[in-house]
């Protein structure tokens, strides 16, 4: 009797301390585009473009005042390429991006960490995959997974209540039916139907003729697109040019494979920091510095007030 007591106990515990815990995991890349396309444009005392930097660092300053706010982790493209340009010529590469706001890169990292925030800087895998692969580690310690982003790519990620997306911008949450009602196909089909239907934003073809309307329709019946029959007369579905959709799929399918494998996010590699590091405690010693480079000296009286 007393094992069981104390067992019981111990969950009654934990259960109090997850009742409202939640882990922000913010998209660090989308955040520093964001800012650099929205906030005015300023230069440190060398001349280099910092207007992003100092956007976000105010930015993530606001979030930390929030009050369900307590375990945050902010991931980073270091360099923008992955483990999928290997496997694809087309992916998405760092071709074309402003050099002011590629200078910006290394220093928002560092801001971030003088906020005394956890940042991952991602240079095998993307910021996404660090997202997805923090959402499985944290998600069973925690009552609710926060990703802060809009990226469709994380779509694939949410489940319920429990892992939901955050458009900080728009202030609009998205839960797993949100996904259902906007794409028309479970979370766990998003990679399928972008390897359908492609994604020019991160240099994803697709397969010819399939469109959004028709690949949600097969999708939502069959999930996968393995599943899906060769000869569309044995379709469960009825699909506008099933023939054509078929035929080009079948001409295809190692194609579609690979476009699918490049819209899986990674799951599989765990993140060095517990739950535990993640909790925000105050800023580093090199917030003072930071904040008066970026000319945002009202920060560090803020956070101060905060921690």
């Amino acid at each position: 009797m007393g094992l069981l007591h104390t067992l019981f106990m111990a969950m009654e515990d934990r259960s109090r301390m997850l009742a409202g815990m939640r882990v922000h995991l913010i998209d660090g890349t989308y955040e520093l585009f964001r800012m650099f396309f929205g906030a005015p444009s300023s230069t440190d005392a060398e001349g280099i473009e910092i207007g992003a930097t100092r956007a976000w660092l105010r930015s993530l300053a606001g979030l930390l005042a929030q009050d369900d706010v307590t375990h945050v982790a902010v991931a980073f493209d270091h360099v923008i390429e992955s483990f999928r340009n290997e496997l694809f010529d087309g992916y998405k590469t760092g071709a074309g991006i402003d050099p002011e706001l590629w200078a910006q890169f290394p220093i928002v990292e560092a801001a971030t960490r003088a906020l005394g925030v956890v940042a991952w800087p991602m240079v095998e895998l993307e910021a996404d995959d660090a997202l997805a692969c923090a959402a499985v580690a944290y998600r069973d310690d925690v009552e609710q997974v926060v990703l802060c982003s809009p990226d469709k790519d994380l779509y694939q990620c949410l489940d319920g209540e429990k892992v939901v997306l955050w458009d900080r911008r728009r202030d609009i949450v998205m839960d797993d039916q949100a996904v259902v009602a906007k794409v028309g196909v479970e979370p766990e089909s998003i990679p399928d139907y972008l390897a359908l239907v492609g994604d020019e934003a991160d240099g994803i073809p697709g397969i010819p003729r399939w469109g959004a309307k028709s690949t949600a329709t097969v999708l939502a019946h069959y999930r996968h697109l393995e599943a899906i029959p060769s000869d569309p007369a044995d379709w469960a579905v009825k699909v506008r040019g099933a023939k054509t959709l078929a035929a080009n799929l079948e001409a295809q399918r190692e194609d579609a494979a690979l476009y699918k494998t490049l819209a899986t996010l990674r799951t599989d590699v765990a993140p060095e920091e517990s739950l535990e590091d993640l909790r925000w405690k105050g800023p580093a010693p090199t917030l003072a510095a930071m904040a008066d480079r970026l000319g945002a000296p009202e920060v560090v009286a803020k956070v101060a007030a905060l921690a």
